[in-house]
């Protein structure tokens, strides 16, 4: 954890808020394609296309999700987030479009 503190230190803040909110608007809009997948694959299991693009978008949400968790560590010392906001920020990315809601409400400088 500490070289993934070391890593983000190079760059100012601004940058890496700005990489936040962009991650987290990411993360969201590929579980949407993602759940599009899921159905798809369920009405045309034989099929090659849902497959090729299950697979394809699977990857593409997974690397939004760890780079979601690895900018977590950032935001959490820019934000001054104490330990519940950490958990709870850590615990939304495992539900759906919850990321959007950190977006929002809990990544901000003025919330009390």
């Amino acid at each position: 954890m500490n070289s993934i503190e070391k890593y983000f230190a190079k760059y100012p803040e601004e940058k890496l808020v700005k990489w936040f909110k962009q991650i987290c608007l990411a993360e969201a809009v590929s579980w949407f394609f993602l759940f599009t997948a899921m159905i798809w694959i369920r009405y045309d299991r034989e099929g090659l296309l849902p497959t090729i693009y299950i697979i394809i978008i699977g990857n593409i949400h997974g690397l939004f999700f760890t780079l979601y968790l690895l900018l977590l560590m950032s935001a959490r010392k820019i934000y001054n987030w104490d330990d519940e906001d950490s958990v709870f920020a850590l615990v939304s990315a495992f539900f759906p479009f919850a990321t959007i809601w950190i977006d929002k409400k809990l990544a901000r400088f003025d919330r009390e």
